[in-house]
């Protein structure tokens, strides 16, 4: 890890904490040449998955992608860095759960949806009308079943 001041290759750890959500990890890092501390963080990364698309084409697995989708869906929605944080990496959990090299793009649609579902409903019905290419009676369906959860 270089310092972000002098450029320095070699830094040591001071401390290691777990982040609050469980899912990453916070170190603590002070240059050998300056002095100078800062922090990283040490995240899980899904490797060699590939994501089957609606066509049929077939593509390496982009967190960038996932992020933007959930960036849009959540924009403007009471949701702070650690809790967004914490979706992307509960999202990626359930994806790696299933140990598979492949898998479909509408299964991670499916993933995301229920995550986003127990965080921030309009989120989900946001995410869902460009996932499910929603039709106005596909959102009076799900927006009532909505409703019929929180009663």
């Amino acid at each position: 890890m270089k310092c972000p001041i002098c450029d320095y290759s070699e830094t040591k750890v001071i401390d290691s904490r777990v982040v609050s959500d469980g899912l990453s990890i916070r170190r603590r890092r002070e240059c050998l040449k300056c002095g100078f501390r800062f922090s990283t963080y040490e995240e899980m990364e899904i490797l060699d998955l590939t994501v089957v698309k609606r066509d049929g084409r077939k593509e390496l697995y982009n967190r960038d992608k996932l992020i933007s989708g959930l960036r849009k869906a959540t924009e403007k929605r009471p949701i702070n860095d650690d809790q967004f944080k914490r979706l992307v990496n509960l999202i990626e959990r359930d994806i790696q759960v299933r140990r598979q090299g492949e898998i479909d793009s509408r299964d991670i649609g499916r993933i995301v949806m229920r995550q986003l579902k127990k965080v921030d409903k309009v989120a989900y019905i946001r995410f869902a009308s460009v996932y499910s290419d929603f039709e106005l009676q596909d959102f009076s369906e799900e927006l009532n079943k909505l409703l019929k959860l929180t009663k």
